[in-house]
């Protein structure tokens, strides 16, 4: 009686240390792929307030630079299809980033355009509106970069965490699968020239 009540124990205590390691496991990959998540949560979030200061900044712009008008459409335009360029965080994979990295890429460079245009109109850069709606827009990108580094920073500490031994096989069985991260833009690599 007293040999089966000792194999009956260390049977259950085998199990509770089974359970316990692979809850601890479990417990960890959800707690990193929602650190994660909110991170990406973060990313979309100052990419639409970015979204959100572009039409009051286009309009500022438009009522000085009337014939500029291909310029203004066009970053209204690249606005539209960044904002319908949206990933659950499930979908991130190097495609789906890459998607919508290149959508919020035509912002800046539109942005980067209309910036360009206003050099031409010293009253537009003396308006007060303009100034505040372009420390915001600046601020914003900031804030981008923040987010993005934010985010890059949780998914590699999720991945890393997914693709070691035994974690990987956990993650296996409750389809934890490394995400992609933000990657530089083509070109970044190239500093940019500057001519006098």
């Amino acid at each position: 009686m007293k040999k089966n009540l000792w194999i009956l124990l260390i049977i259950v205590a085998v199990i509770v240390v089974i359970f316990s390691f692979f809850g601890g496991k479990y417990n960890a990959m959800v707690d990193k792929s929602t650190t994660a998540e909110k991170a990406w949560a973060n990313v979309e979030t100052q990419y639409q307030r970015r979204a959100d200061l572009i039409p009051n900044f286009v309009n500022t712009v438009k009522g000085y630079a009337e014939h500029e008008k291909s310029v203004l459409e066009g970053v209204v335009q690249a606005r539209a299809q960044a904002t319908q360029t949206k990933i659950s965080f499930d979908d991130i994979n190097d495609g789906t980033l890459a998607k919508y990295q290149q959508s919020q890429g035509e912002i800046s460079q539109a942005l980067g355009r209309l910036l360009a245009i206003t050099e031409n109109y010293p009253d537009l850069k003396a308006n007060q509106n303009f100034a505040a709606l372009q420390d915001e827009l600046a601020g914003t990108e900031n804030r981008i970069a923040v987010a993005r580094k934010d985010f890059n920073e949780a998914i590699t500490d999720y991945n890393v965490y997914v693709k070691k031994f035994p974690n990987n096989i956990i993650a296996g069985m409750f389809s934890f699968t490394p995400k992609a991260m933000f990657a530089s833009e083509a070109g970044a690599e190239k500093a940019p020239q500057v001519q006098f």
